[in-house]
């Protein structure tokens, strides 16, 4: 585990030339001719870090799970997050895109410094990572050589202004694309709402077995997902949220154990990861509005 505290931290590990600004960088990884090391290696970050790559021959990890960036795709990372390569070999070739390496600092006494920590993709892993077209990967490209232009010039007045508002432009565009992606990709979408329902009768028909309530990380996690991934997926297809979806499948499973056993309700309660009966019956109640004990007479 690497910590880079600076960008010019970065810039040494790395083996760019040194930084023109000590708190923003932009760098062209086609210019990146061979890499550091080739040994897995993890990475913690003091500072912001937007690319989108193409590379051949690089695995990257980033939440939890690898990811082979053969096509264009983007990913962010936000302070103190891990992130970590694995290179085949030292040599880069194919290598293609940019990074754009942003301090905190550099966004000090801007509204940026409080917008830029709304971006819910900040928090994404990276099998969640943005999957752009050629159609967005040109504006994103567009707005990039501006960040690139006022990088290089020699800095005036004006010049932190322009890159911040370019910078808030990237990730507003970002966004948009982001929530485009959560429409358009629908198999793999679809594919995810499989996995959560088999996921989630699994965990409540596990009989016999002491559990606890499904927790929204507990379910991301299985599905190797961020919690504000799932949940914008989830809104999404279903226009429920994760702790919404999950309610509504525990109320699925204890309808039939009230309609198919003799389970009392505390039993029921028990298997169903209720440490209190009284809090089932309340839940059950807020979604149905019937008692468990009503459902059940009813029922039958």
């Amino acid at each position: 585990m690497i910590k880079v505290k600076t960008i010019d931290d970065y810039h040494r590990l790395m083996g760019h030339d040194k930084p023109l600004h000590p708190l923003i960088s932009l760098i062209n990884l086609a210019t990146i001719k061979a890499l550091p090391f080739t040994d897995p290696v993890n990475l913690i970050y003091d500072f912001y870090c937007i690319t989108l790559k193409k590379y051949a021959g690089v695995k990257f990890t980033y939440g939890q799970q690898d990811y082979d960036f053969k096509e264009g795709t983007m990913f962010f990372m936000s302070p103190m997050q891990v992130f970590g390569f694995h290179a085949n070999n030292r040599k880069n070739r194919n290598a293609a895109g940019w990074a754009l390496l942003i301090h905190p600092d550099f966004l000090w006494n801007t509204s940026l410094a409080t917008r830029i920590k709304k971006f819910e993709y900040f928090e994404y892993s990276v099998n969640e990572a943005l999957h752009i077209s050629d159609k967005e990967e040109h504006i994103l490209n567009s707005i990039v050589a501006i960040i690139e232009q006022e990088y290089k010039r020699d800095i005036d007045g004006f010049s932190q202004d322009i890159i911040i508002t370019q910078i808030d432009s990237l990730l507003t565009y970002a966004d948009r694309f982001y929530q485009r992606q959560f429409i358009t990709r629908k198999k793999a979408n679809h594919d995810v709402l499989i996995q959560l329902e088999k996921l989630l009768v699994n965990y409540f028909k596990n009989e016999g077995t002491v559990i606890r309530l499904p927790t929204v990380q507990f379910v991301a996690s299985q599905l190797h997902l961020s919690p504000s991934y799932l949940s914008r997926l989830l809104t999404t297809l279903t226009g429920k949220s994760t702790k919404e979806f999950i309610q509504e499948k525990l109320i699925e499973i204890a309808k039939e154990k009230l309609s198919t056993t003799d389970l009392s309700i505390k039993e029921i309660a028990f298997q169903l990861g209720f440490e209190h009966s009284q809090s089932f019956t309340k839940l059950f109640k807020a979604k149905t509005s019937l008692t468990p004990v009503m459902f059940r007479t009813s029922f039958n």
